[in-house]
């Protein structure tokens, strides 16, 4: 197997073979140290699709960071946290054509005398540890959680991005003071920031004038397996009795659980299905027999589970969270050419004539009446046409040119100093 150091360097050297690259570009030469969500994470998240493509791009170094939640007692969390803590003693793990994968832990209990300090040069060492090991020498700095922040401009970088997709202050289980005083400060430390959820930007251009719009994109191809009939429908899924109501992604405190239980109960003859991981008791859905639980799924998986329902939902509680949410699974949804039923909020209003809105528990039950038989070509082919255009490939495409321009920018100011004559002495 071939060193990483030798790895990074080979994927520098074909940099404008990869896709969207242009010959002469400012990212020329450069790698990404990339902090993420957990890329061994149950769920696939906007976080590994970007990261995904930057490594078609140029060499990417991606971080996880766990630590912007204090664990709980659970046996689960325990044994995460012992093995994210020996995953930082690994050395880089190739994990895709040109990313490679380490770990560098937080101690979560920051308010205590040290905990930050320490935080900030174990982090600062264990990146720059890393960094060698792959080879990476010229870089940007890619933040998509904000409790790494500390790390901007101290990696030696070119550049600093902030792509922003949640407002993770308000996520359950945070110290929600500490997290929004460390996303505010990397919001204005940043040279260029992206922001995924519309609610959010205009507090976030207010931070940092250069900030760009980046709403989050689609694995169109993969989801449009749906509709063909070739794809298979998994074994635990074919069989349901119809109409099947479905649902993809996690299940957090965020999900309106009690919603779910309460459609079962209404229409005890349908199926509802949901696909995803557990994070909180579900013994109520657990009880109703005409829900399934697959649990997680592989991701290649998924338009098959979603080629089994008539009609997808999105039960989010309607909280802060969620209303400066951009939901992946919005998109995902209409890709597989599926009616949608859910809750508000800004980004899905901006899809009110595909997706049927609802305000309350009655409106949520009479939009699903209407939703699982709303199958006619012309409406499927209607909801896959209006997020055809909005692949991953091309949102990251217009992230890297604004990154590019930015670049491109600062090295002109740049040399516009460096060739400035001198002022002559009197």
């Amino acid at each position: 197997m071939t060193e990483p150091r030798a790895q990074a360097a080979q994927a520098g050297a074909h940099t404008n073979a990869r896709t969207g690259a242009d010959a002469g570009s400012p990212l020329d030469d450069h790698g990404v140290v990339y902090f993420g969500n957990g890329w061994a994470g149950e769920n696939r998240t906007s976080s590994h699709h970007v990261a995904l493509r930057l490594a078609r791009r140029m060499p990417v170094l991606y971080v996880d960071s766990p630590g912007m939640r204090a664990p709980s007692a659970s046996g689960r969390d325990f044994k995460r946290a012992l093995r994210k803590l020996l995953d930082t003693l690994r050395p880089p793990n190739e994990v895709a054509p040109g990313l490679w994968h380490c770990t560098v832990p937080q101690l979560p209990l920051r308010r205590l005398p040290g905990v930050d300090a320490f935080n900030r040069a174990f982090g600062r060492w264990a990146v720059r540890r890393a960094l060698r090991r792959v080879g990476i020498r010229r870089r940007l700095s890619w933040f998509v959680v904000p409790h790494p922040g500390f790390l901007a401009g101290k990696l030696d970088e070119t550049l600093c991005v902030y792509y922003c997709i949640d407002d993770y202050a308000a996520h359950p289980g945070v110290d929600a003071e500490d997290i929004a005083a460390r996303d505010a400060a990397l919001s204005r430390r940043a040279d260029l920031q992206f922001v995924a959820p519309p609610a959010l930007l205009d507090a976030k251009r207010a931070l940092n004038p250069n900030t760009v719009f980046a709403p989050h994109g689609v694995d169109a191809d993969l989801f449009a397996r749906a509709q063909d009939p070739a794809t298979d429908v998994p074994a635990a899924a074919r069989d349901l009795p119809r109409p099947v109501v479905g649902y993809i992604g996690s299940l957090h405190s965020w999900i309106d659980v009690e919603l779910i239980e309460w459609l079962a109960l209404q229409r005890p003859q349908w199926s509802f299905l949901l696909v995803g991981h557990a994070h909180v008791p579900l013994d109520g859905l657990r009880a109703r027999p005409n829900v399934h639980l697959a649990g997680a799924q592989p991701y290649p998986s998924l338009a098959g589970w979603a080629k089994a329902f008539d009609a997808a939902i999105i039960p989010y509680r309607l909280n802060r969270q969620v209303a400066n949410a951009n939901p992946l699974k919005l998109r995902e949804y209409l890709a597989a050419g599926l009616p949608v039923v859910s809750v508000r909020n800004p980004e899905i209003e901006k899809f009110s004539d595909l997706v049927r809105i609802a305000d309350g528990r009655d409106d949520f039950l009479a939009a699903l009446d209407a939703a699982v038989t709303d199958h006619t070509p012309q409406a499927i082919a209607a909801r896959m046409a209006a997020v055809a255009d909005q692949t991953w490939d091309a949102r990251v495409d217009a992230v890297l040119r604004a990154v590019e321009a930015r670049l491109g920018a600062d090295a002109a100011t740049s040399s516009s100093f460096s060739s400035s004559p001198r002022p002559r002495p009197e």
